[in-house]
């Protein structure tokens, strides 16, 4: 039976929608019952989404809004994603609002929820009709939000015009598996797995149309160009959560339906998402913008996601039950903490852009000492984005690493090995491009008059970060607790979908390997810490000489100010290095062959709305 909470959380999310609508006169009222009703409604998701883990079984029911619903290990992971980032969004959104006091601040907090609401609807949904509605809903609220900004027209309309291109292959894809199947339920798609070319037809449409909303290369062009002009807090709930709606989309139908019966499918996947990581991170580094370089990041990030689902797939392909749950288990536990530190990052540099009101780092600095919580919740989010131990992102990028050495014993492929070196070469990139960006925003003197007057934000604020940062810490020291938790839908796959009794054969794969202790490696790295500490307790005094103070060597930088390090001179050699990949960017991403797209009155954009609608009734009709 479906629990009322999830009810509730849907019902919440639609009054505050209404009340963002009905209460415009009085919008400082509407914009505490916006952000209240955001909150409220995440919180009973997140508890309902508890619930289901403890449970350890799937729910069904249904709804009058969505008809059928199925919620397994998936749907309820991907319901404590959005659930999760919205209890932070909407504690920040109290207080952020105000930045966009007359300019949109009511609509934004109404879209709020119907965006919240979308997504919800869509993991809940079991039925191909309930699904694709709330797919599109999310793509219209997003645009919506967008274009609040009113100088982001041209970036909503690109986003517009691909998302409906997404939209388009995957009603083909969905079309195609009703028909087969004669039901618009999930479940008959699920009892009729397609075979043959017709199967591979889908997988590549839906691939390729989840793709689009996903982010990966070469399908990311939208992301470094909506994502930064949205409202901060928005683009914590774009780059956190809805770009993993497309993952899940691709799980749904790749694995539910059609059973990743083709082991070609997962080498696609693993492929797209090595290349994903690489010049999503390589794309990072070059940027002088904060929120275009952490778009780039989730480019990168949903790449990591990619090669553990990827895995995974060959893995139920391959008849490897170890290799199914090792990899499925980082692809999703990664997709968990990405949504965590990625919204805590955009958050943070909401905070910043709140006092400073720019996104250029060299108009940063110093700002560790002026905004100290902001900056500790930032440094959190960088190192576990850089998957610095005992943080969350090194626990799940630990898991596809060992997912990646085993699948090696396999022995039939190049394309492991390779991606182990293409990860390693990510993750120090990473590190690299984070060391950048804290030093140049948050540590040394201040590079402009707004950085040098900055303040703390509002106590709101600081609680929606904090509380992520908090979530980053729990992820990756609790790790022994959490991931077997993550780790059932893996499971539940194994036992649906493989006869491991007489057809499948464990991998060699000593458990030690994959299991680690976050716990102890926290304790271990901070004795290190201490040691040094101990030695100065024990030497100092007389043995150490008399100490003079004085003014500290600072480089000259202290001399002259043009000789300071900016966020181009800490990435200059790298970038003159891959100058020619650089300069093909444009080439890359689907978004340069839309380039003209952008520049017209959004004609184009209306016109596949047209298409896509027309679709949706000639699948209902059809089917």
């Amino acid at each position: 039976m479906l629990s009322p909470l999830v009810m509730a959380t849907l019902l919440l999310f639609l009054l505050g929608a209404a009340a963002g609508l009905l209460l415009q006169k009085l919008p400082a009222l509407a914009n505490r019952l916006n952000s209240g009703f955001a909150l409220l409604g995440s919180l009973a998701g997140l508890v309902a989404a508890i619930q289901i883990f403890a449970q350890g079984s799937p729910v069904d029911g249904q709804l009058w809004l969505l008809g059928s619903v199925h919620l397994d290990m998936l749907a309820a992971l991907m319901l404590l994603v959005i659930s999760t980032v919205g209890v932070a969004v909407a504690l920040y959104s109290f207080a952020y609002i105000r930045e966009y006091q007359g300019k949109g601040d009511v609509a934004i907090g109404a879209l709020m929820n119907l965006f919240l609401f979308a997504m919800v609807g869509m993991v809940l949904a079991d039925n191909a009709l309930g699904f694709l509605l709330c797919y599109e809903l999310v793509t219209l609220t997003t645009y919506w939000l967008v274009k609040t900004n009113p100088e982001a027209a041209k970036q909503s309309r690109l986003y517009l015009v691909m998302n409906h291109i997404g939209m388009a292959l995957v009603l083909v894809a969905f079309w195609l598996l009703c028909r087969e199947s004669g039901s618009l339920e999930f479940a008959a798609l699920r009892e009729h797995h397609l075979a043959g070319g017709l199967a591979s037809l889908v997988f590549l449409l839906s691939f390729c149309g989840f793709g689009l909303r996903a982010g990966f290369v070469p399908l990311h062009g939208w992301l470094p160009v909506a994502e930064p002009v949205a409202p901060s807090h928005i683009s914590a709930l774009m780059s956190g959560v809805m770009v993993k709606l497309g993952l899940f989309g691709i799980l749904r139908v790749s694995i539910d339906f059609l059973g990743a019966s083709q082991l070609w499918w997962g080498y696609v996947v693993l492929i797209f998402g090595a290349c994903s990581a690489v010049l999503g991170v390589l794309f990072a580094l070059a940027e002088h913008d904060l929120k275009r370089l952490l778009a780039y990041h989730t480019v990168e990030n949903i790449g990591i996601i990619l090669m553990g689902m990827g895995i995974g797939m060959i893995g139920i392909a391959n008849q490897q039950p170890a290799l199914v749950v090792l990899g499925l288990l980082g692809a999703l536990y990664h997709l968990l903490n990405h949504a965590i530190f990625k919204s805590l990052l955009f958050m943070g540099t909401g905070s910043v852009m709140f006092r400073l009101h720019t996104r250029d780092m060299d108009k940063m600095g110093g700002l560790a000492k002026l905004m100290p919580w902001t900056a500790l919740a930032f440094l959190i989010g960088a190192m576990a984005i850089s998957a610095l131990p005992p943080l969350n992102g090194f626990v799940s990028e630990w898991f596809i690493y060992q997912s990646l050495l085993s699948m090696t014993k396999l022995g039939t492929s190049v394309v492991a090995p390779l991606a182990v070196v293409m990860l390693a070469v990510t993750g120090a990139m990473a590190v690299m491009c984070f060391v950048k960006v804290y030093g140049i925003c948050f540590c040394g003197a201040p590079r402009s008059e707004k950085a040098s007057h900055a303040r703390e934000v509002p106590g709101a604020m600081v609680a929606g970060t904090l509380l992520l940062a908090a979530v980053c810490l729990v992820l990756g020291l609790g790790a022994p607790w959490i991931a077997p938790h993550i780790a059932s839908y893996g499971q539940a796959l194994v036992s649906g979908q493989m006869n491991v009794a007489t057809g499948a054969t464990l991998l060699p794969l000593d458990s030690s390997q994959a299991i680690l202790s976050p716990p102890v490696i926290a304790i271990t790295l901070l004795g290190l810490f201490l040691i040094p500490l101990l030695l100065l307790a024990i030497f100092k005094g007389p043995k150490l000489g008399r100490r003079h103070a004085g003014t500290p060597w600072a480089c000259g930088y202290a001399y002259e100010e043009r000789m300071s390090l900016t966020s181009g001179g800490v990435t200059h050699t790298l970038r003159q290095l891959c100058a020619p990949l650089y300069r093909k960017q444009p080439q890359l991403d689907l978004a340069s062959a839309l380039h003209g797209v952008s520049d017209t009155s959004g004609t184009t954009g209306w016109l596949l709305h047209g298409v896509v609608l027309a679709l949706f009734i000639l699948m209902a009709v059809g089917v």
